[in-house]
């Protein structure tokens, strides 16, 4: 099954930073004339279908199958986008529909699941990051269009459909039924945890820099109500299984706790997609005046979201903690060419503060601190998907060791209890337990014996 299902991902819908940027259409009809030989081929294998092929054929599902080679050439992360496609990557900056509460791509004409969204039906229903769903209500959905698999999930809210889960580390598929609700898009949500506020942030829509703004106003307010030293011991600004969003919204997010200096900067092949995004200190400095902050990653943290790891790492602002990121270090600019037609074109490569690109590597984290509360995750680690896995991607120009990328996939010894283990202490998210239990060490609220689990 692993190599059935191999890493080879298709993206259908927004994961990494996306500029939008308008384009006058006249200036998209402009062709160099030294390509005309090439149009003259293309034109002449269209006629060849349109004349000799065994069914007749239409000509839009011609110019879109050409169109999507185009861009499918070019690398993962540049596509065409029309209908429910387009409609899709619309909803995710802000919107909501009723239906399972998944961001799914396309894997070698398998639905594979990115991520479920947080607090949604299939994040309840038990569904993971890495699964691959196989059947819907009995039926085999394996190589139909993504947008028709979409479709089929989507339903009035309050039904319910049956989905076969092949999860790698598993030896056998599986069935899960979900019950359909009303997604709300909640990108930024928050939690008082005694002393420590928690802010997860699941995408980079509009206003998430606002919003983490209020959640840490919120945490400060209730750490001083009710908590055990009348202030805010640390914070936490979770950005696992965040696969990205506006690219604007990352710096903004970051220009809450950076003062001052570059937080992103991009550069591309034609001067204008060349650019240095600065901390402009809107909020007087850091809007969390000083307190300790854990950011926490994970292979499905990408694009946006490893910017502003990146950003926070380089300025020291941050300790971050988790798993190697995805490694998306580049730019996707959404062109829209009419009402229902767009293209999402990469046009850009971003590198940290101190010039790093993630491209590939992605960002280490400070201190690497694997899922061990996941009874799947040792097994599911060798088959993790990132950038660097997929067919076409852009290679970081200063050339990384293969080898070298794999190591964080070697078992820590610190980290040795099972699952089980953990849940009969309670402990059912261990980074974020360990993220916690580090910044409350840090206020001296409790001994450095009890952060570390042997």
């Amino acid at each position: 099954m692993k190599h059935k299902f191999s890493a080879l991902a298709r993206c259908a819908l927004l994961a990494g930073a996306v500029a939008l940027l308008p384009v006058a259409t006249a200036g998209l009809a402009a062709v160099d004339g030294r390509v005309a030989p090439q149009f003259a081929r293309l034109y002449t294998v269209y006629q060849l279908i349109k004349a000799d092929y065994v069914d007749p054929t239409d000509d839009d599902k011609l110019v879109k199958g050409a169109i999507d080679g185009m861009l499918a050439s070019l690398d993962p992360h540049s596509a065409y986008l029309e209908g429910a496609s387009l409609e899709r990557l619309d909803t995710m900056i802000d919107g909501s529909y009723a239906g399972l509460g998944l961001q799914v791509v396309m894997d070698d004409s398998a639905v594979k699941v990115v991520s479920p969204m947080r607090g949604s039906p299939a994040e309840k229903a038990g569904v993971k990051a890495g699964d691959f769903i196989t059947h819907l209500d009995g039926k085999l959905i394996y190589g139909i269009e993504l947008d028709d698999a979409v479709a089929r999930m989507k339903g009035p809210a309050g039904t319910q459909i049956r989905l076969t889960i092949y999860r790698p580390g598993r030896d056998a598929p599986f069935d899960l039924t979900v019950t359909r609700g009303v997604i709300s898009l909640q990108p930024v949500t928050s939690e008082l945890k005694g002393d420590v506020g928690v802010i997860s942030v699941n995408e980079f829509s509009h206003d998430v820099g606002k919003d983490v703004l209020a959640a840490i106003r919120t945490l400060s307010a209730g750490a001083q109500a009710g908590g055990k030293g009348g202030h805010l011991a640390g914070l936490v600004l979770d950005l696992r299984q965040n696969p990205g969003g506006a690219l604007d919204e990352a710096v903004a997010l970051s220009d809450l706790f950076i003062s001052d200096g570059v937080i992103v900067s991009q550069r591309g092949r034609i001067t204008s997609e060349n650019d240095i995004y600065r901390a402009e200190s809107v909020f007087a400095g850091d809007a969390a005046k000083g307190i300790p902050l854990i950011v926490l990653i994970d292979a499905g943290s990408a694009s946006a979201s490893e910017i502003v790891a990146g950003a926070l790492q380089d300025h020291h602002r941050a300790l971050i903690m988790g798993e190697r990121s995805f490694g998306k270090g580049s730019v996707q600019s959404m062109i829209r060419l009419d009402a229902t037609h767009a293209v999402k074109l990469t046009t850009a490569r971003y590198y940290t503060p101190s010039g790093r690109s993630v491209q590939e590597g992605g960002i280490q984290p400070d201190i690497r601190v694997p899922q061990i509360s996941d009874p799947d995750a040792r097994k599911r680690d060798a088959d993790a998907l990132r950038e660097s896995d997929l067919r076409g991607h852009l290679v970081n120009e200063a050339g990384l060791d293969d080898k070298k990328l794999e190591a964080d996939k070697k078992p820590d010894p610190r980290f040795a209890m099972t699952a089980a283990e953990l849940e009969a202490k309670g402990i059912k998210d261990f980074q974020l337990w360990y993220a916690i239990q580090t910044l409350e060490h840090a206020n001296g609220t409790v001994p450095l014996g009890k952060v570390v689990a042997r």
